[in-house]
């Protein structure tokens, strides 16, 4: 488990991943997506997530270039777009998306989703950029365990990263079991449900005994799950706040409450629809 913003986790390929970061989903290309990397660099985060289908890679290679933080200090997670998969087409995509972010190299790259019938010659690709040394590690986003079980019936590497939908109204229980079992590192998006978990009264009581919101609760439950986790935010008070999450523990009755939120209920698609 993580202990401060700069901690890390050890992935399966020894690679060490920030265990909390920023994720920047629907945030505007251009001046808000800059501004805000820039000031989660400046508070002390070190991972940003992005994706070609968030049409915003261009923006956060500038913010990185001119947050005065050396390159290798910063963990650039992107990822390949459903009509992007495909071998020879996610070779290309990578391509772009490393010309977008002006960078020389990626941290992590992942598949978006398990496009089907496409996303086995994706990660054939994929495998022959990690081997080329273009990417640090590589894994996945938004596969269930038989995606996973397909995909490593002929994967010569084992994805370092599944990044789903996770918060205490989606545990994904099984999963999470699967992956530890797999040594696949499960990361969470939208661990706030994208804000609708914000009033939730359990949250809220917790919070409540140590000071804290929901929105940390939250996250501080993920931390304690060894989930890492990218909470999406563009106002630099709340990115701040998002990472003070460092200095109180939930007990395992806490935990246990929040567990049993669960219900689930998805923001996204299900991944079986793809």
């Amino acid at each position: 488990m993580i202990t401060s913003l700069q901690d890390t986790v050890t992935l399966n390929n020894d690679v060490k991943m920030p265990g909390f970061g920023l994720g920047v989903y629907k945030v505007e290309d251009g001046k808000t997506v800059v501004d805000a990397i820039k000031a989660a660099l400046q508070h002390g985060y070190r991972s940003i997530d992005t994706a070609s289908y968030y049409e915003n890679e261009e923006g956060v290679g500038q913010a990185i270039r001119e947050s005065g933080v050396p390159r290798e200090n910063i963990f650039v997670t992107t990822k390949v777009w459903n009509d992007e998969q495909g071998y020879h087409e996610t070779k290309q995509a990578f391509e772009r998306s490393l010309q977008k972010l002006g960078l020389d190299y990626l941290d992590l790259y992942l598949i978006h989703w398990p496009a089907r019938d496409l996303y086995t010659e994706t990660w054939r690709a994929m495998e022959e950029l990690y081997n080329e040394g273009k990417v640090r590690a590589i894994g996945v986003s938004n596969f269930h365990q038989q995606h996973l079980e397909h995909l490593l019936e002929n994967a010569a590497v084992k994805p370092v990263v599944n990044q789903v939908e996770y918060h205490p109204h989606l545990t994904q229980t099984a999963l999470h079991s699967y992956c530890k079992k797999e040594a696949i590192q499960l990361e969470a998006w939208a661990p706030l449900k994208r804000g609708r978990l914000l009033e939730d009264p359990t949250l809220t009581k917790i919070g409540h005994k140590y000071g804290k919101t929901p929105a940390q609760v939250i996250l501080r439950w993920d931390i304690q799950h060894d989930i890492i986790t990218i909470p999406k935010s563009t106002n630099p008070e709340r990115i701040a706040a998002n990472a003070d999450v460092f200095d109180f523990s939930l007990t395992d009755e806490e935990m246990c409450l929040i567990d049993a939120m669960d219900c689930n209920d998805r923001t996204g698609k299900n991944p079986d629809n793809i």
